[in-house]
């Protein structure tokens, strides 16, 4: 009976230490305003500082590019099919999390860093990852860390994809990368008054 109640009691003391280091998601109202986002958490802007220092991609660039990937959530996935309405398929990628990336490049960004145990979910790798991605991203293609346009084509198609200009039959990709450079611009406003 002792060993049961200890052991809820370390299990209780585990998550509540777990809690108290995690960042939580913003509310839906302040999507639009960068300063909102960094006062509902304070987590968000160490974050974002952090990556910015170590990457040089500005906190503004890598926030616009969360929102357009998941809105926040940090649990983010495809949606999933299901046939005869019933039966769940696979998803249509391995896309997780904030930053929506996938298994291989999540693999290739650990094993670049040393992170081993990054989480897709936790802010800090999220914003490192981002700023590690669009960082190599600068040094391969010359694109500048400040462009969101040409970094967001880059990010949704790779590299790879960036290089044979896949975007280019992707009006509605193009749509949305000049929404997120629109947000990231607004979001740079915005970070002079809060950073």
């Amino acid at each position: 009976m002792i060993y049961r109640y200890a052991s809820l009691l370390v299990t209780a003391l585990i998550a509540l230490i777990i809690s108290g280091c995690s960042s939580t998601p913003p509310p839906k109202n302040t999507y639009d305003n960068l300063c909102s986002i960094y006062y509902h958490d304070s987590e968000w802007k160490h974050a974002a500082q952090r990556a910015y220092k170590r990457w040089g991609v500005p906190p503004y660039v890598s926030m616009a590019i969360i929102h357009q990937e998941s809105r926040f959530k940090p649990h983010a996935q495809p949606e999933r099919e299901y046939a005869l309405g019933l039966i769940p398929l696979p998803r249509a990628s391995s896309a997780y999390g904030y930053s929506q990336a996938k298994d291989g490049t999540w693999g290739d960004y650990m094993r670049s860093t040393g992170n081993s145990g990054a989480s897709r979910s936790d802010i800090y790798d999220t914003l490192d990852f981002i700023g590690w991605y669009n960082y190599q991203t600068h040094k391969q293609l010359g694109i500048s860390r400040k462009d969101t346009f040409k970094l967001y084509l880059a990010y949704h198609e790779g590299r790879t994809g960036y290089k044979r200009r896949t975007y280019l039959g992707k009006k509605w990709l193009l749509n949305v990368a000049k929404k997120v450079s629109n947000r990231a611009r607004m979001y740079s406003k915005q970070y002079q008054k809060c950073a």
